[in-house]
C-alpha cells in the first residue's frame, strides 16, 4: 500500500490582517492552495495582495490572522532550516568576500565553517556562473552578479524548499531574461519546491510548472493555470504557441484585476 506523500506547502484559508495607529488593513482573505514537492510554483497579482505575506508564512516569518500554513504536514511556527529565501534585492555584507557571502547562513547559525561548505559554496558559485569570483567584494560584481551569489547563498544549506520574492525585479531586461534561462538550468540540476513571487507574466509562464493569479487587496487566488509546456525549456520555448497563449489569458486576467 503507497503511502501518500504531504503537499510541500499547504494554505488552509488563510487570512491576514495588519492592525496599525490608524486602523487596519486586511492583506489576504481565505487563501487556500498546495504546492507539490518539486513543483516551481509562481504567483502573479497587482501591487498590494498580499503576495510578499505569503511568502513571510511559509518562511515563518509572519504568523496569520486566521487559517494555518503547513510545510511537509506540520504546521508552521517559526523559521526552519529547510527553507531558503531569494529576496529581491541580495542583501549582501559589503565588507565580506563573496564566498563568505555564501556561508554567512552557516557561520551565522554554527559559529564555525568547514572545510566541506566552503568547497560547497565555491561548487554553487560555479553553478550560478561565478567560477573564481569567490574573493571579490559585493561591490565589485554587477547587479545580476551580486543576485547570483544570493541565489548561492540561497541554496548552500541544500534547502528542500526556495522563496523567491521578485529576484530579478531590479535588474535590466536583458540581464532579467538571461537569469530567467539561468534558473530553469540550475533546478533542472538541483530541483526544489519553489515559490516564485512576480509582476511579469512572461517570465511567471517561463519559470512555472503552474502559476496562481491573486485578486486585489485583500488577496485570494483568483484563478490557476498548469503551463503546457514540456521541460526543459530554453529560448525556444518562448515562441512555443501554447506558451504565448498562456501568457496572454494572463495578462488580461491581471488587466482585468487591476481594472476592478
Amino acid at each position: 500500500m503507497m503511502i501518500q506523500q504531504p503537499p510541500a506547502i499547504r494554505f488552509d484559508r488563510l487570512g491576514q490582517v495588519f492592525r496599525t495607529r490608524s486602523g487596519q488593513t486586511e492583506a489576504l482573505r481565505d487563501v487556500s492552495f498546495e504546492v507539490a514537492h518539486h513543483e516551481f510554483l509562481a504567483v502573479l497579482g497587482p501591487s498590494g495582495c498580499g503576495k510578499s505575506t505569503l511568502l513571510r508564512m511559509i518562511a515563518g516569518l509572519l504568523k496569520p490572522t486566521s487559517g494555518q500554513v503547513e510545510v511537509f504536514g506540520m504546521p508552521v511556527t517559526g523559521p526552519r532550516d529547510d527553507i531558503g529565501i531569494v529576496f529581491q534585492k541580495p542583501t549582501l555584507l559589503p565588507w565580506a568576500t563573496v564566498e563568505d557571502n555564501v556561508i554567512f547562513p552557516v557561520r551565522h547559525k554554527t559559529g564555525r565553517v568547514s572545510p566541506r561548505e566552503r568547497e560547497r559554496a565555491q561548487e554553487l558559485l560555479a553553478m550560478v556562473g561565478l567560477e573564481g569570483f569567490g574573493t571579490r567584494l559585493p561591490d565589485e560584481l554587477s547587479g545580476g552578479m551580486q543576485q547570483r551569489v544570493g541565489i548561492a547563498r540561497a541554496l548552500h544549506m541544500d534547502p528542500d524548499i526556495l522563496l523567491m520574492d521578485e529576484p530579478f525585479s531590479a535588474l535590466d531586461a536583458l540581464t532579467r531574461e538571461v537569469m530567467g534561462f539561468d534558473l530553469l538550468r540550475i533546478f533542472a540540476e538541483r530541483p526544489k519546491t519553489v515559490v516564485f513571487i512576480t509582476h511579469s507574466v512572461s517570465e511567471a509562464a517561463l519559470l512555472a510548472d503552474r502559476v496562481l493569479v491573486m485578486s486585489g487587496r485583500p488577496g485570494s487566488v483568483a484563478s490557476e493555470h498548469l503551463v503546457p509546456v514540456a521541460r526543459p525549456r530554453g529560448p525556444d520555448s518562448m515562441k512555443d504557441p501554447a506558451l504565448l497563449d498562456l501568457t496572454a489569458d494572463l495578462r488580461d486576467r491581471l488587466m482585468t484585476r487591476a481594472a476592478a
